[in-house]
This record gives C-alpha cells, sequence and structure tokens, in this order.
C-alpha cells in the first residue's frame, strides 16, 4: 500500500494580508497529478486543515473543492484537526464524507476506538489501521490539570499525550492483532526546528512532548504542527510533512515536501519535493543599496513574487524612513508586490524601545514577547515566575480560540 502523508493546509491563510487561496489551488492541483502519478492508496492530513477555527465562505469552499478533486483520483483519505481548527466545525459533515470514503477526525471523540480506521487493500482485506489522533488539548488529557506545582502540571500533560497514544496502541493490537499500525498526531516535539508562523501550543510549547515516548508499537508516526519537514528522535519513524506552501517569510528558503510510503518496501518514507508556486523574498539595506536591489529583480515563479523590505540604517533618521515609504509606495514591478516593510536603526533610541532589541519592532513583537520583558523587572522567584507564565499562556490561548471562534 502506498501512503501520501501532509499536513498543515492552513486553508484561508493570508501572508501580511494577501490571500494564499492561488497557492493552495496550485498545491492542490500539483497533489492530485502525485497521487495519480505514484498510484497513492491512502491519504493523511496530520492537522490544522484550516488557518483560522471560524474560516470564511471561500476557503469553506476550496476546501470542499479540494476534497471532490481528490476524490475522484479513488484515493481513501483521512484527515485530523489541529491547534488550528474547530473540532465541531470539521466534524459537522464527517458522516457524510465517510460515505465518499473520507475520514475526518476534528477532535478526540469519547470513545477511543472511533479514531482506530481500518484500511483495506483492493482484495477487501484490512492491510494497515490509522490511528488518527487530533491535536489534543487541556481537556481531552486527563489530569492535566492535578498537578499541584507547574513543573508537575506540565509532566501531567506529557503524560496524558503519552497514555492516549499507548491507548490507541493497545486498541490496535486488542482489535486487530497482528496488523501493522500508523499513527497520526498535531503537537510539539522536543528538539525539533519551528518557524514563526506556528503558533505556541500545549501551554507555549513548555510542554515539549519527547518524542522516544511515542512507544515502540506503531510503524510510523505521521506528524503536524511544525512547518519545516524533518524527523523526530523516536524509537519508530516518525515524521513531520511540513507545510505544503511558505506560511511566513521565515520559510522562505525551506523546500517543501510531501512524504510518502510504500509499505511493502518499508516504512521509512520518501521525501517528494513541491514545486515552488510563488517566492517569498527578503530586502536588506540603506536606501541606495534597496532602490539597486528592487530595480534588478528577474522575474519568476507562477505567481508573483511577495517581498518583505527592511532599510537598515546606524543612526534613526526620520527623512529616511520617509524615503522608504516613498520607495515602497512607488513601486511597481509586474510579478512583485511589496507586502511589508520596516525600518532598523542599529543605535537604540532611548524610551520603552529599550526593553527590546535594536532590531526587533512592535509590531513583530508577539503579546508573550512583551509580558515575558514586563515580569522581569520583577524579582519572582523561579517558581512564581513559572505560575505566572503558565496562567498568562492559558489566557492567551483562551483569547485565540475566542478570536478565531468569533
Amino acid at each position: 500500500m502506498k501512503i501520501l502523508h501532509t499536513a498543515d493546509w492552513h486553508i484561508g491563510k493570508k501572508l501580511q494580508k494577501h490571500d494564499l487561496y492561488a497557492d493552495f489551488d496550485l498545491f492542490i492541483g500539483w497533489l492530485c497529478e502525485t497521487i495519480e502519478e505514484e498510484e497513492i492508496d491512502l491519504l493523511l492530513v496530520s492537522g490544522d486543515v484550516f488557518d483560522l477555527a471560524n474560516p470564511s465562505s471561500e476557503a469553506r469552499s476550496q476546501y470542499y473543492r479540494s476534497l471532490m478533486a481528490l476524490r475522484k483520483l479513488d484515493c481513501k483519505i483521512i484527515l485530523t484537526g489541529g491547534n488550528h481548527d474547530s473540532p465541531a466545525m470539521l466534524d459537522a459533515p464527517k458522516e457524510l464524507l465517510r460515505e465518499l470514503d473520507m475520514h475526518v477526525i476534528g477532535g478526540l471523540p469519547e470513545n477511543l476506538e472511533e479514531v482506530i480506521i481500518p484500511v483495506q487493500n483492493k482484495k477487501g482485506k484490512t492491510e494497515i489501521l490509522i490511528a488518527a489522533l487530533p491535536y489534543l488539548r487541556d481537556a481531552d488529557l486527563r489530569g492535566a490539570s492535578e498537578g499541584i506545582t507547574y513543573d508537575d502540571r506540565i509532566e501531567a500533560i506529557r503524560q496524558g499525550i503519552q497514555n492516549t497514544f499507548e491507548s490507541a496502541g493497545d486498541i490496535c493490537k486488542r482489535e486487530y492483532p497482528g496488523i501493522p499500525a500508523l499513527a497520526m498526531g498535531h503537537l510539539y516535539t522536543a528538539g525539533i526546528e519551528p518557524s514563526e508562523s506556528e503558533r505556541d501550543i500545549q501551554i507555549g510549547n513548555q510542554a515539549a512532548f519527547e518524542a522516544s515516548r511515542f512507544g515502540e508499537f506503531f510503524n510510523y508516526i505521521a506528524l503536524g504542527h511544525i512547518h519545516k519537514p524533518q524527523r523526530v528522535n523516536a524509537a519508530v519513524p516518525a515524521f513531520y510533512s511540513g507545510s505544503p506552501i511558505p506560511l511566513s517569510f521565515s520559510e522562505r528558503s525551506d523546500e517543501k515536501r510531501v512524504l510518502i510510503l510504500d509499505t511493502e518496501k518499508g516504512w521509512d518514507p520518501e521525501s517528494v519535493a513541491i514545486p515552488p508556486f510563488r517566492r517569498l523574498l527578503k530586502v536588506t539595506g540603506s536606501i541606495g543599496q534597496l532602490k539597486h536591489k528592487l530595480e534588478f529583480l528577474e522575474d519568476e515563479g507562477h505567481l508573483d513574487s511577495l517581498i518583505e523590505v527592511e532599510l537598515i540604517e546606524d543612526q534613526y533618521d526620520a527623512h529616511k524612513i520617509y524615503q522608504l515609504d516613498e520607495l515602497v509606495t512607488n513601486f511597481h514591478k509586474p510579478g512583485y508586490e511589496i507586502v511589508k516593510h520596516r525600518a532598523s536603526f542599529k543605535q537604540k533610541l532611548s524610551g520603552a524601545s529599550e526593553l527590546y532589541d535594536e532590531q526587533q519592532q512592535l509590531e513583530d513583537l508577539k503579546p508573550k514577547d512583551v509580558f515575558t520583558e514586563l515580569i522581569a523587572g520583577h524579582e519572582y522567584d523561579e517558581e512564581t515566575k513559572k505560575e505566572i507564565m503558565s496562567a498568562f499562556d492559558e489566557i492567551l490561548e483562551e483569547v485565540q480560540h475566542q478570536q478565531n471562534a468569533g
């Protein structure tokens, strides 16, 4: 059986207010061709199908169009929810989609047996089991709130994740003895390399899960959440497929990929590069250097290249900022669009900006960055500081959830 592993589609994503619908359409077109050429039997999407918990009508339409395009290929499809997804929204049409041989697990069901999906081969025999585990929220991890100290609570969350994977494996062994099993997961594991577009999960990533705790039962673990494709140090093959298109300028140099397993050959996947549909560029320098670099850009790609411009000067100069604004406003080059610009000065200014590194701009700071700087000025003992940060992370997660659902 041939299996294709992808994740983190983030349908509806905007990059600096620029829609990426065209990028995703091109990816789906390429994915359909690849599934057909490689004769893929099973497609796995490991979480973050949408970018927002309450996606726009256009994002939902693109989702269903994509599923219907993939359905024409006679390929079984299994999707799980991620931390960006609304479990209720993904689960709503699951009975209808199941009739089309598409399984959607938006949130962890009360009966864990429901995540175990047997996959049959063309002869009608169960050939492999999929433990389709979605993103595990605090409420899913029994005992996560029982810890007295911050460290106790972090360990309780890690233990809850481990218990969930172990329980799914036990069901596979009990109900389908001798059948190979593969697990899906959407979480942050220790020692991997994230990018700026991944939202902190599981208490601000403090609960990074040691991949060794996945155990040895599953033959392969198809992971989502980290946008850069990479292998994790587990006892069995465990991989992040990465996102199929760049979702932030920090991913501009990443080579996007999907992973293909051929179970007849083994459980180490083949990495297949996705062609770039759009370039993300970062242009830096003085005003003169920026003008030169922007003038001599060469046209490439199917879609307009998106540019981040950063003016770098030694001393603060209001006139240089005015020149930067003029340069961006008057920039017109077919095939290119400036979507973000900022000015950085190597010499610090006095005032509030002294809290931050001279290269940081207010618009680039995350709420947690600001809060961390705020409490740094107070003399808290280490345990109290951990408790404060834990409380902040819980509040931030709740605010983000309300914003996505609103």
